[in-house]
């Protein structure tokens, strides 16, 4: 008989697993011999009391076998001599490609920017040197821009496909099996890369092909039927259908879909700066002491509050964290999070961003449907240049950003191109900045000591999401004008995170081989 049960336990007993089948017989009433074992399914963090603990929702198999919590998916080498381009080898792309594999179909993933290994040297160019390679960065290479830049698995998309099967999938590949129960499950950033390595040789083993180095340069187009890509203004790609799961920052592709004509339109999302704390301060607000048991993760917090009908709020925190340059271009400068598996920097950094509608780009109405883009891009701009046109980062304590004052000093901070202190409070659009400033008392009232000369904001975090939305059929998941081609993902606007995008892949590649074997019929 399996029973589910939750069971709280104190931070210092997390791995004691006898503890753990004793509170369990307690709370069945029976006897410690009739349970063969306690399998936990869900973990998470209560620090609502003065003492945190963990509340860990388990089923107790009592008087019979646990069954494994792991479910492996099989792949079998393609046979079928139909193929599908996928655009980009981001999360949406790795995850269409391998559920293409199960489906019979042929994947062909094209990426602009390098693979692990190699994107590690660019990554490094950016951060000591300052120089941003345009197609391998933080955003451009194999595993996208969540590689190099977090892991964080946590998703509300729970509506739109199976969370489990993906993150099952991720295990499968070389992730810790405790992703599979934590309620903010997270990979690492030193370790997501070989988990991604993995996902190629699996999609590679079963027939599908990677091109690196590969830019989409042009669409293969007849009359209204996407049939390919040209990759690099030479090779040519012929499929039955292409995915196009770019991400968020491939802005050129944007251009290209309005040079064919392709129906894309504007739409709301977000801008702001990074927010930096002391990790330790972050723990001591949340677990209310100064000392974190060594079986706490360094916490970590989400804020949300609206300031004249304008939404602010926290974006991909980063607990025990750096803050890294995201730049795509070497005339702007982006900032993003990342931290690897044991979170032990000293430092906690989260996005703190304003929603962003068509009335705030109205300066740019001229450019059409690219005008939340435009302003998106002059933001990126006033960074780099107040940061001295290199990629050092222009900073400010949040105590000086609110009262209007520059600072005349900064404090530490883990941003490795380095900070410069500027008066972001002017800096910045004037519905961000006044936005920005009164959320921060509003922070501070729900986290008090939030609002601390300890901290910094620095410019700027700006993709949050795509300023542009490719429309797509809400059935078949194809284009709303052209047949053939699937827009996929964050930067086609249905995706906002590592599992959602992956869910959303996933869902493509099933629409895809409907749309291929209906044709073929």
């Amino acid at each position: 008989m399996k029973q589910e049960i939750e069971i709280v336990i104190p931070p210092e007993r997390l791995n004691d697993y006898e503890f753990l089948r004793t509170q369990a017989a307690q709370k069945l009433k029976i006897n410690l011999s009739d349970i063969n074992g306690v399998q936990a399914i869900r973990r998470s963090v209560d620090a609502r009391s003065r003492n945190p603990v963990y509340r860990i929702k388990a089923i107790v198999y009592v008087r019979e076998q646990p069954e494994e919590l792991r479910k492996l998916t099989e792949y079998q080498p393609v046979t079928s001599n139909k193929k599908v381009a996928i655009v980009g080898m981001g999360p949406a792309g790795m995850f269409a490609a391998l559920r293409l594999i199960e489906l019979g179909i042929k994947p062909i993933i094209v990426e602009r920017g390098k693979d692990v290994q190699l994107r590690r040297k660019d990554l490094k160019a950016i951060q000591q040197d300052g120089e941003v390679n345009p197609d391998s960065n933080y955003c451009f290479g194999e595993g996208g821009a969540g590689t190099y830049s977090d892991g964080k698995l946590y998703t509300r998309s729970t509506k739109r496909g199976d969370v489990g099967r993906i993150l099952n999938i991720f295990v499968q590949h070389g992730a810790h099996e405790e992703i599979l129960i934590d309620a903010h499950p997270h990979i690492g950033s030193n370790k997501l890369p070989k988990v991604v390595q993995a996902i190629r040789e699996t999609i590679i083993n079963n027939g599908g092909e990677i091109h690196f180095d590969s830019k989409v340069t042009d669409f293969i187009k007849r009359k209204n039927i996407i049939c390919g890509v040209v990759v690099n203004q030479a090779k040519e790609i012929i499929a039955d259908a292409v995915i196009l799961a770019t991400g968020h920052s491939a802005r050129d592709i944007y251009y290209l879909l309005d040079q064919h004509k392709i129906k894309i339109a504007a739409k709301p999302f977000a801008m702001g700066v990074r927010i930096e704390h002391p990790q330790a301060l972050i723990d001591e607000m949340q677990y209310h002491s100064k000392e974190r048991n060594t079986n706490l993760p360094a916490s970590s917090y989400s804020l949300t509050c609206q300031i004249d009908d304008r939404g602010v709020y926290s974006f991909c925190m980063c607990p025990g964290g750096i803050i890294i340059p995201a730049s795509t271009d070497k005339n702007e400068l982006v900032l993003n999070g990342m931290s690897v598996s044991r979170r032990d920097s000293p430092f906690a950094n989260s996005g703190l961003v304003v929603s962003i509608n068509e009335n705030d780009w109205k300066d740019y109405s001229s450019h059409g449907v690219f005008g939340g883009l435009e302003y998106q891009k002059s933001v990126e701009r006033i960074a780099f240049e107040a940061g001295g046109k290199t990629q050092r980062a222009p900073a400010q304590r949040i105590t000086d950003f609110v009262k209007g004052m520059t600072s005349s000093s900064l404090p530490k901070s883990s941003y490795i191109p380095g900070t410069v202190s500027s008066p972001l409070h002017e800096l910045l659009p004037e519905q961000i900045s006044n936005s920005l400033k009164q959320s921060l008392f509003v922070f501070d009232k729900k986290m008090k000591g939030y609002l601390t000369d300890e901290a910094q904001i620095l410019a700027a975090e700006t993709r949050t999401s795509s300023p542009i939305k490719i429309p797509r059929n809400s059935e078949t998941l194809m284009h709303v004008e052209v047949e053939g081609l699937f827009p996929c993902g964050e930067g086609a606007g249905y995706a906002g995170g590592i599992v959602s995008a992956a869910i959303d892949g996933e869902r493509s590649a099933e629409a895809v081989s409907k749309f291929i074997f209906r044709n073929s019929s």
